[in-house]
């Protein structure tokens, strides 16, 4: 599935995702990605993983960058929904105009775990009657099953790691 070049790119990545023991809370082990991205080395493998995958899967999209953003970091009028998180809830928005009814979108964030993150991003863009073409992480935790809660949706992950 992945080009040999892909496949050192997931690597290189895998390689410098750091662990964090206990956090958020205990038990949990943070998968963050955000280590990796402060080597521009994993940055620039992480860009061109995106856009290998995206053109071998969805062709040239030509689609724009909408943020989804915790409730209040957004200006203007918002769509906003509820979800829960591994350890609690929280509120996403989307700018009510940042999105045309029937555009197509995809959804892409660093980790799937429960899922919820992901279903509410679908949401939102469903709330802008906008249409979710994929779902696209970097990792999953398998052991979450996040993906049940997106089973309409077509999802992938670039690396999994099956602890939760």
């Amino acid at each position: 599935m992945y080009s040999e070049a892909d496949k050192k790119r997931i690597e290189l990545i895998k390689q410098h995702i750091g662990e964090f023991p206990d956090f958020p809370k205990k038990g949990i082990v943070f998968k963050d990605l955000f280590t990796a991205l402060s080597s521009g080395e994993v940055c620039r493998a992480v860009k061109e993983l995106f856009l290998s995958y995206i053109k071998s899967t969805s062709a040239e999209l030509e689609i724009g960058c909408v943020p989804i953003r915790k409730r209040g970091k957004l200006p203007g009028e918002t769509y906003s929904v509820e979800y829960k998180l591994e350890y609690g809830v929280d509120i996403f928005e989307l700018q009510k105009a940042a999105l045309k009814p029937g555009q197509k979108v995809l959804i892409v964030d660093d980790l799937m775990a429960t899922g919820g993150t992901f279903e509410a991003a679908t949401r939102l863009v469903e709330q802008a009657k906008a249409e979710v073409v994929q779902c696209v992480a970097i990792m999953e935790l398998t052991g979450l099953r996040g993906r049940d809660k997106l089973k309409e949706y077509n999802v992938h992950s670039f690396i999994q790691y099956n602890d939760d």
